[in-house]
């Protein structure tokens, strides 16, 4: 024990051993292989500063091994350099298995850096939405129809990619949706998870379309799974929604420049296609009819409609005036119990000349 610890004493204290050192260098490949090492541990972190790591270091071992054979001439060199040359080979083979099992199609891709990586999305988190729609990519043809109104269940959530889709309902053009948009979020917020419905709009593709769809019942049960991923879609449903909302909202407005809010109730119903109202002229032709053919006619109160005012007759050289329409006054609001909303409404429609977006077929009919 003590002739032991004599020997190790004289190794730290006394210097070492070597009774003389070689005068000559060793080769250059030596030196070379020294170098590799020295840029291979200076890598970083991340699959590529592994590559870069493990990419200098086999090269060292390899210029070790070289050194060992040619110049050295010592078989534990050769062997040594040879096996950790081995072992980096096989971490290289590793990082490139796992850079293809990692890659995407072409279409995802493109949705990943597109939609989901300027919200910092973990791609691991990005692959179990993909894997929930199978990585399949659906086409539509040109006029070909995704869901037709009253009739399509809504049993799924889709994702534009590429094209152009154009909304309708009861055959007036309401907006389009463009890549990157998903198709049916209205639909898919106004439902529970255990509700059915169908849709109230009708989409049809107007261009070569392609979109990626979720199953309902698969994406709902990876939102019940992952939270995270439940908030990414609700946030992203949130901003696809308003975003449809105030593109309808900016395209209601009348032609002397008032702009009105699509939230207020019925404003549909007073925008939309309606059937013109009878003027006064048309009631008196009715009138005309009807006694014409003996039926007898309406008898009217002269407290609710009082006679006009006689005028002097015009004379006959002079053409008949053309109709012009009667702006009706509107009641007190006392008399029918309106609210402020209804007020507004009577304002819109009693305004010559408005016009809405229900009126035309397409967005560019309407730009005109």
């Amino acid at each position: 024990m003590s002739t032991n610890s004599s020997t190790v004493g004289q190794l730290l204290w006394q210097g070492p051993v070597c009774t003389g050192w070689k005068q000559d260098l060793e080769g250059a490949v030596y030196h070379l292989a020294n170098c590799f090492l020295l840029l291979g541990f200076m890598g970083g972190s991340g699959v590529y500063g592994c590559f870069y790591l493990f990419g200098f270091l086999g090269t060292g071992y390899l210029c070790c091994v070289l050194w060992g054979w040619f110049d050295a001439c010592g078989l534990d060199i050769v062997l040594w350099s040879l096996l950790l040359t081995t072992a980096c080979l096989l971490q290289l083979a590793h990082l490139v298995f796992r850079l293809h099992e990692d890659t995407l199609p072409e279409e995802f891709d493109l949705l990943y850096r597109t939609l989901y990586l300027p919200l910092q999305v973990p791609l691991q988190a990005y692959k179990e939405i993909v894997h929930c729609c199978e990585e399949q990519v659906l086409t539509l043809a040109t006029e070909q129809t995704y869901a037709v109104e009253g009739e399509t269940p809504i049993n799924r959530l889709s994702l534009l990619l590429s094209g152009r889709v154009r909304v309708s309902q009861d055959g007036q053009f309401l907006h389009y949706i463009f890549p990157y948009q998903f198709m049916d979020s209205p639909e898919w917020e106004s439902l529970q998870p255990s509700e059915e419905g169908v849709f109230q709009v009708t989409l049809t593709a107007e261009t070569a379309c392609s979109y990626i769809s979720w199953p309902r019942k698969s994406l709902h049960l990876l939102l019940a799974k992952e939270r995270y991923i439940s908030r990414l879609f609700s946030a992203l449903l949130g901003y696809d929604i308003s975003e449809k909302l105030y593109g309808l909202n900016d395209k209601l407005f009348a032609k002397f420049g008032l702009r009105f809010d699509i939230r207020l109730p019925s404003l549909y119903h007073v925008l939309g296609p309606a059937a013109p109202d009878p003027g006064p002229e048309s009631t008196e032709e009715d009138e005309d009819v009807q006694e014409a053919a003996g039926a007898p006619p309406r008898a009217t109160p002269t407290s609710v409609r009082p006679a006009p005012p006689s005028s002097p007759t015009p004379a006959a050289a002079d053409p008949p005036a053309p109709p012009s329409r009667a702006r009706m006054s509107r009641p007190d609001s006392g008399i029918l119990g309106e609210d402020s909303s209804s007020l507004v409404l009577e304002d819109f429609e009693e305004v010559s000349g408005s016009e809405s977006l229900m009126d035309y077929r397409s967005d560019g009919e309407y730009m005109r």
